[in-house]
């Protein structure tokens, strides 16, 4: 509960002071440029080494990195879930296939992807989604498949399926349903994931391109002046340290709430 409450602060900080904000993210303080915190300059965390508020930037990047792991979790879920109850469902051939095709992209390394998507459509923060969105699906998939070849030997399928059940009623009924228990926990494990992904393409200069900012793109640029400003790279650190314990702590939660063997 204390990691959904962190998070859910995080959340909120994140997409409302950037819209109550009295200037820009881009604005430029030039009177104090690379100062450090101030409540009487009004920096509360100090500016970067353009003059930009560090605060409002720190904020503004909580959307972008927030916006990343959701997306990429929605994307697990849907795609995962559906690849992987249909394999486990049908089983032999088709089964086959498709978990090949999964190993396939397994062997495929992941800069690949987002390096072949620049070149072929430019640097955009929609690519980013895309190329996290292309291997994020993969484990859920197979944690699926698992869940649903041990669920589909259950007495309750085999009750429904000697009553007539056709097989598209019996994955919807009493497959996907008894599946969204290890869903959920993945899926607020899958976020934290997603986010550290993000943040590591900023830090290597393929991920958000400026005037937007993420986590990991302010991390990159407080890690080459951390000696003269350290706040530049403590600020952004800390706001992504704490929305990874929080995810981490959620899903751990979940995990004990739906596991019948815990209670």
């Amino acid at each position: 509960m204390a990691g959904l409450a962190t998070l859910g602060m995080l959340a909120v900080l994140s997409v409302a002071v950037p819209v109550f904000s009295p200037y820009p993210i881009d604005e430029i303080f030039w009177d104090a440029i690379g100062t450090g915190p101030s409540l009487a300059g009004g920096h509360l965390f100090g500016t970067d080494a353009n003059g930009r508020d560090l605060l409002l930037r720190t904020l503004y990047a909580g959307r972008i990195s927030l916006a990343v792991g959701l997306a990429a979790s929605v994307v697990s879920v849907l795609v995962g879930l559906a690849w992987g109850t249909v394999s486990g469902y049908l089983g032999g051939v088709t089964d086959s296939l498709m978990m090949r095709f999964v190993d396939i992209l397994y062997a495929l390394p992941f800069m690949f992807f987002v390096i072949l998507l620049m070149v072929y459509f430019g640097r955009h923060v929609v690519l980013i989604f895309v190329a996290i969105g292309l291997v994020e699906w993969l484990d859920m998939a197979r944690i699926v498949r698992g869940e649903t070849l041990s669920i589909k030997r259950r007495e309750f399928v085999e009750a429904a399926r000697a009553m007539g059940a056709p097989s598209m009623g019996i994955v919807l009924r009493h497959v996907i349903p008894n599946v969204v228990g290890p869903v959920a926990v993945f899926a607020t494990l899958t976020v934290p994931r997603a986010i550290l992904f993000e943040s590591f393409l900023s830090f290597l200069g393929l991920g958000i391109q400026e005037p937007m900012t993420s986590w990991g793109v302010l991390i990159s640029e407080g890690a080459t002046q951390m000696e003269t400003q350290p706040w530049a790279l403590v600020f952004p650190a800390t706001f992504l340290a704490a929305t990874l314990f929080s995810l981490n702590f959620l899903g751990d939660g979940l995990r004990d709430a739906l596991d019948p063997k815990v209670r």
